[in-house]
C-alpha cells in the first residue's frame, strides 16, 4: 500500500508542477514557436514510472488552457504520454530527453498543420527546436541535479 501511495503522490506532484510551469510560461508554451518549459520534466521517467501518468494528466490539464481544443487536448497529451513511456525505456541517460523532442515535433507539427493550416515541416522543425531547448537545455541538467538526490527523492522503478 505504501508504494501505491508513493506512486500516486509522485505522479500528482509531477502533474501539478507541469501544469503550473506551462501556465506561468503560457506566452511561450503554446503555438507554432513554443518552448514549453514544463517539458523539462519529461526526463523524470528516468527516476520514477509515476512520472508517466503524472506528465500525461498534467499535459491534459495544461492543454485545456491552450486554446487548441479537443484535438490538442487529446492528441497533444497522448504524444506526451508516449514520449514519457519511451523516455522511461531509454537504455542510456543521454537518450532520455530524445523521445519528447521527436514525438512532439511530429505530433504537435501535425496538430498545428490541422488546426492552423501551418506547413507541417516548418511546424515540426520549430516545435522540435523548442523541445530541444526544454528537454536537453533544461531537462538534462535537471536530470544531473536530481541524480545526486535520487535515493532520497525517488525509489527508482527501473
Amino acid at each position: 500500500m505504501k508504494n501505491k501511495t508513493r506512486f500516486l503522490v509522485h505522479g500528482a506532484i509531477i502533474g501539478a508542477i507541469y501544469v503550473v510551469l506551462t501556465i506561468i510560461f503560457a506566452p511561450i508554451s503554446y503555438g507554432p514557436m513554443q518552448v514549453r518549459v514544463s517539458e523539462a520534466l519529461t526526463v523524470l521517467p528516468f527516476f520514477t514510472p509515476a512520472a508517466i501518468p503524472g506528465l500525461f494528466v498534467g499535459c491534459v490539464i495544461a492543454n485545456v488552457y491552450g486554446g487548441g481544443g479537443m484535438v490538442d487536448i487529446v492528441f497533444g497529451s497522448l504524444a506526451t504520454l508516449f514520449a514519457a513511456f519511451a523516455s522511461y525505456k531509454m537504455p542510456k541517460k543521454i537518450l532520455v530527453p530524445l523521445p519528447p523532442v521527436l514525438i512532439n515535433a511530429v505530433a504537435i507539427g501535425l496538430i498545428l498543420n490541422y488546426l492552423s493550416n501551418l506547413p507541417f515541416f516548418a511546424s515540426a522543425l520549430w516545435v522540435g527546436l523548442g523541445q530541444m531547448v526544454a528537454c536537453y537545455g533544461l531537462g538534462y541538467p535537471l536530470m544531473m541535479i536530481l541524480e545526486k538526490y535520487e535515493n532520497t527523492l525517488f525509489k527508482r522503478g527501473r
